[in-house]
């Protein structure tokens, strides 16, 4: 390939290596003293990255919501309803307990006919069963009809996004790392899709919660609600000392723990490399030294992180002590009765709950607002936009191509095409040649419309391809790469991939026109056998020999090899060449190679020099030129020998 080895990484792909920035990283999830709360290994909790426009983000996130707007409705209703029922719960108990109280006193007093009423109790009893379990149903459709609208966003999300990548121009994918275009369909996605799961239907159960429990608390007692109240306060201004403390600190491990992720995944995927080089001890060196500021950073964020649980369970135990005094006191002085003290200490613990989970969804909001706003970047990158309203469509393409005065850059500050001109008949084999850089395989890309060019015209036919749709215009062309792309399926699909019409009797016979049918016999199963992940199951050579087999069912009019041979060894390069040599018969081939032996047979050939043609010719004609070309070619034979 070449053309854009600024650009390579070290996995083989284009575009920046993948940074997974400190929100993106996936945490597992740890208890803390506020539910549930993002947790680092040892359950820390760390803040997730921040969305830069947060009300644009979660406007956008309920407009996907907006046709289920009537499932939300029915969730609110039922959360409302679900809430209601819980907190009646312990007025009733408590009421339950001041019967049992005034009972037991009587008979004590030896008031006569007195006793314990329990057929009151016994309705109450009854009564708290019903409201817990319609409570329960009620919870429980809530979550279903959460999961459900859950479900179908984030199904809409991944399809628009699957969509999205195929109306992406090519340029996007070169400065774009691949592994932040997964990032965002499946960890940015799964985000949205948990948080609408899971943290919507809490923070309308948790407003609900709040706002009914402070009213019943309230009608116990005004003044031992505000008492309680005010030691909300003091327990938050403990603990959001306690996490401004932290915060460096969880930044720190986060980053740490970035990094001993990425120094072992590098350390795995090129684990050959390090053992050939004897690098086993640099890398433990380098990974002990990463692992011990993560320990450090991680013990001392552990130590503020530990003590926000005593410090709140500290300032909630004062506020139930003081509640306990004030209760017997304005039971003594008749106020309130002894079963609204029970009520009013349960009512104070459920409250904490929902103040906590108000606590934590916020947190994950934040989150969630972020992935989404990354969802929807992704989703409004500028799509590859056809600029002709009637595209021309031609019955037969010939394969004529002309280029005139082609200049193009893939940054205009940078034209790394030059004036490239150049005429290819119909049916005619075409070489290119040259360094690495010098536009080979740009060509290639502007002649498909991957990019357009800055100026000059392309011609095949002799009309613009300009003038063409894209898609109509790719159907004429079949490649084959020096990466043989193949995907995880039968053979038969694979090979099928070229021409998803085609019979089993006409891939067959494509796979006896690229030499690989009398290999794929072999292999067990045949033409079903089943492709892994990565295509490993069988050899690089048997899948360049497939991919051929792919073009040759596409029946392309003009045909692409990218250093189709360079991966494979003598005898299987022997095997494809043949393949190859009945592939390009009666069509328009561009070869790109490196290796010149395999181009002798080429009609013309095309020396590329920093996006120019400095030579052109037969193979014996430039040799016989004595130019760049027969240094090249003389180089390599010397080499071979």
């Amino acid at each position: 390939m070449g053309e854009r080895d600024d650009l390579r990484r070290s996995d083989g792909q284009f575009g920046q290596l993948p940074v997974k920035s400190p929100g993106q990283q996936k945490v597992p999830m740890g208890p803390g003293p506020f539910g549930r709360r993002p947790g680092g290994p040892m359950g820390m909790g760390i803040t997730g990255e921040k969305a830069r426009d947060f009300k644009s983000s979660v406007k956008m996130l309920i407009r996907y919501l907006s046709p289920y707007k009537y499932s939300m409705f029915s969730m609110l209703v039922l959360s409302v309803l679900g809430t209601i029922f819980m907190i009646i719960g312990p007025k009733l108990m408590g009421n339950v307990t001041t019967k049992l109280y005034e009972g037991a006193m009587a008979k004590i007093a030896h008031v006569q006919g007195a006793g314990i009423d329990f057929h009151y109790i016994g309705k109450m009893v009854l009564i708290l069963i019903c409201l817990y379990i319609i409570a329960a149903i009620c919870t429980y459709l809530q979550g279903l009809l959460m999961s459900v609208v859950s479900v179908k966003v984030t199904y809409e999300l991944r399809r628009e996004i699957s969509e999205k990548i195929s109306r992406l121009p090519l340029k996007y994918f070169d400065t774009s790392s691949h592994g932040d275009v997964l990032s965002r369909i499946t960890n940015d996605v799964d985000t949205i899709s948990n948080t609408l799961n899971q943290g919507l239907s809490q923070i309308i159960s948790s407003i609900t919660t709040i706002i009914g429990i402070i009213i019943m608390m309230a009608y116990i007692s005004a003044l031992m609600t505000l008492v309680s109240l005010l030691m909300l306060p003091i327990s938050f201004s403990l603990v959001s000392f306690l996490i401004k403390k932290s915060q460096k600190l969880y930044k720190r491990q986060r980053d740490y723990l970035g990094r001993v992720n990425g120094h072992v995944e590098e350390m795995y995927s090129g684990h050959n490399v390090m053992r050939a080089f004897n690098g086993e001890k640099k890398s433990i060196k380098k990974f002990d030294e990463l692992n011990e500021e993560l320990y450090k950073a991680g013990w001392k964020s552990q130590f503020f992180s530990s003590l926000m649980m005593p410090v709140t369970m500290f300032v909630g135990n004062i506020g139930y002590v003081v509640i306990c005094i004030l209760g017997g006191y304005l039971t003594i002085i008749k106020v309130i009765q002894i079963g609204d003290i029970q009520a009013f200490i349960q009512y104070v613990r459920i409250f904490n709950m929902p103040i906590s989970q108000t606590a934590n969804i916020a947190n994950i909001m934040q989150s969630t607002a972020a992935a989404a706003e990354r969802v929807f970047e992704f989703l409004a990158e500028e799509e590859e936009r056809e600029d002709v309203l009637n595209p021309i469509k031609l019955e037969r393409v010939a394969g004529r191509v002309s280029f005139k005065n082609v200049n193009f850059g893939y940054s205009p500050d940078k034209i790394i095409i030059n004036d490239f001109s150049a005429d290819i008949k119909a049916g005619q084999k075409v070489a290119i040649v040259g360094p690495t850089g010098a536009g080979k395989t740009t060509m290639v890309k502007l002649l498909m419309r991957f990019y357009d060019i800055n100026s000059g015209s392309i011609m095949l036919d002799g009309i613009d391809i300009r003038e063409f749709d894209r898609k109509e215009l790719r159907a004429n062309f079949g490649m084959v790469l020096q990466d043989a792309w193949l995907f995880n399926g039968t053979i038969k699909e694979n090979i099928r991939y070229g021409n998803a019409e085609a019979t089993d009797e006409e891939v067959i016979n494509a796979a006896k026109i690229a030499n690989v049918d009398h290999v794929i016999h072999y292999l067990p199963n045949g033409y079903d056998m089943e492709l892994n992940e990565d295509a490993d199951n069988v050899s690089q050579g048997e899948k360049q020999l497939l991919t051929i087999a792919r073009a040759v069912l596409a029946d392309p009019r003009i045909l692409i090899l990218d250093e189709a041979t360079s991966s494979v060894d003598t005898m299987t390069e022997i095997l494809i060449q043949r393949a190859v040599e009945r592939l390009m018969k009666g069509r328009t081939s561009f070869i790109i190679a490196h290796r010149l032996s395999t181009i002798r047979n080429a009609d013309i050939i095309f020396v590329m020099k920093d996006g120019a043609i400095v030579e052109q010719g037969s193979h014996n004609e430039l040799l016989g030129s004595n130019g760049i070309y027969a240094s090249m070619y003389y180089s390599q034979f010397e080499g071979n020998n």
